[in-house]
């Protein structure tokens, strides 16, 4: 991943509302919610979630697939992964030093063995 990919996400991601809405989409998994069931417990106005759920899909952290009158939101884990793969590349030299993400199932891949 390059820099200037990541600061994009780094910040559409560093606006409360969207962390809010990325953090329920994370948590709903992999079949992801319709916007009214985002909205409802953020207790967002549906054109500012509009704004910031188009926000989210255009650099690719979210993406959204219709499902007769409505949309239904899920986390793009593999833009996710790659970010979080980008933070911790070569972290402390290949040494475990991040214990809230030694249970990650990913971890392997967000620390490749130096070459």
């Amino acid at each position: 991943m390059e820099n200037l990919t990541a600061a994009e996400l780094f910040a559409a991601l560093g606006h409360e509302s969207r962390l809010s809405i990325f953090r329920l989409l994370v948590e709903a998994g992999p079949s992801g919610l319709v916007a009214s069931a985002i909205g409802e417990p953020l207790e967002m106005a549906p054109a500012t979630l509009s704004f910031h759920l188009a926000h989210l899909t255009r650099v690719g952290l979210i993406s959204g697939q219709r499902e007769s009158r409505f949309i239904r939101y899920s986390t793009n884990y593999s833009a996710m992964d790659d970010l979080i793969a980008f933070l911790t590349r070569n972290c402390c030299q290949g040494t475990t030093c991040l214990p809230q993400t030694e249970c990650c199932d990913s971890i392997a891949k967000r620390r490749p063995a130096l070459d």
